[in-house]
């Protein structure tokens, strides 16, 4: 695991107008510890959605320390949940990036279509976390991990 922490953080690095994947020195990721409620079979917690406007320029202050230049204009940036909330994910900053909407546009179906099966009770929170985690950290992935989703339905 060490060696590839190294790797995406290396990767992800300095000298880029905006991250293309979580930085996990800083959005390594976490789960909900302060419910509303709680979903599915599993019984999985659920924080509702709660960020501020300040919330979300302190996300964009960590990951320009990082050295990205974050470009362009604000709305063509989301705040978006590592681990997403349907799926148990907390609102903690260590879960919380700056996502490109280029980035996004090939991630939030995945989103949508894991808390489907999840919701069915079709796949684990386990395996639907590590297969969102998979695609967020290498959006290339992101076409067959959605196939595999669908197949699920």
């Amino acid at each position: 695991m060490g060696f590839l922490f190294l790797l995406f953080s290396l990767n992800s690095f300095a000298g880029n107008a905006y991250p293309k994947f979580p930085d996990l020195t800083v959005t390594p990721g976490s789960l909900c510890d302060s419910p509303t409620s709680y979903r599915y079979a599993e019984h999985i917690p659920y924080c509702e959605r709660e960020l501020n406007s300040f919330g979300k320029e302190l996300i964009f202050i960590n990951y320009r320390k990082l050295g990205y230049s974050l470009s362009g204009e604000r709305h063509q940036y989301k705040i978006d949940h590592f681990i997403p909330l349907c799926m148990g994910g907390s609102n903690n900053d260590n879960n919380l990036w700056p996502q490109y909407y280029t980035i996004s546009a090939r991630t939030d179906l995945l989103e949508t279509r894991g808390c489907e099966v999840l919701a069915m009770g079709k796949i684990s929170q386990r395996e639907v976390i590590a297969l969102i985690i998979k695609a967020k950290m290498d959006w290339k992935e992101a076409p067959a991990v959605l196939k595999y989703l669908n197949r699920l339905r």
